[in-house]
């Protein structure tokens, strides 16, 4: 069954200014910017259509599937986390976990690179997106920050992925069986906003 037609509006906050370039038939470009800076997403293939009316984004379908009328609601979470990213930014935290070997974990350029994971002499070496930060806090915590939540929470998984152990990389501790095996990693533990 199709919705004959849906729209939903998201207000631009204050201090937000928000372009709309349509590309294509069915392509937009869309510019947020704040006092934190700028962030742009293209919407592809998309049977929405994006305007500016009145300070507020309007978004319309118009005979639409379920499935293009549930893109609706994921358009205006996406749309809502870029004008958090510019008016307030995100922030992950991650925490570095180690039993027996202890990991070295630090930025070196515009890579975040960590050493001695469970004891092996290569190095992991990740590069640090654009307009992304990297902090590497004592020993054990390590600050992502950034104004593109996505890009910001990508490498945040990115970084977790790199010391995860599948299967039979994650041997029991002192050989015994059962129980959790190897916790040695990085993980995410949270994220707030830079700003509040």
């Amino acid at each position: 069954m199709r919705v004959v037609y849906s729209v939903e509006e998201v207000e631009i906050p204050k201090g937000v200014s928000v372009s709309i370039e349509r590309t294509g038939p069915f392509d937009y470009i869309v510019k947020v910017k704040g006092p934190l800076g700028e962030v742009t997403k293209e919407f592809k293939n998309t049977p929405v259509v994006m305007s500016l009316q009145d300070g507020k984004i309007v978004m319309e379908v118009f005979k639409a599937r379920k499935k293009e009328y549930a893109i609706l609601g994921t358009y205006k979470g996406i749309l809502k986390n870029m004008f958090l990213g510019v008016t307030r930014g995100w922030r992950y935290k991650l925490k570095v976990i180690y039993t027996h070997f202890p990991m070295l974990v630090k930025v070196q350029g515009n890579q975040l690179v960590i050493e001695n994971f469970l004891g092996r002499k290569s190095k992991i070496t990740l590069n640090i997106p654009k307009g992304v930060k990297v902090e590497v806090k004592g020993k054990e915590d390590i600050v992502i920050e950034g104004i593109d939540r996505e890009v910001v929470s990508t490498f945040a998984a990115a970084v977790q992925a790199a010391t995860e152990l599948h299967g039979d990389e994650r041997p029991s501790p002192h050989g015994r069986e059962g129980g959790l095996g190897v916790v040695d990693g990085i993980y995410v533990v949270g994220y707030e906003h830079i700003k509040s």
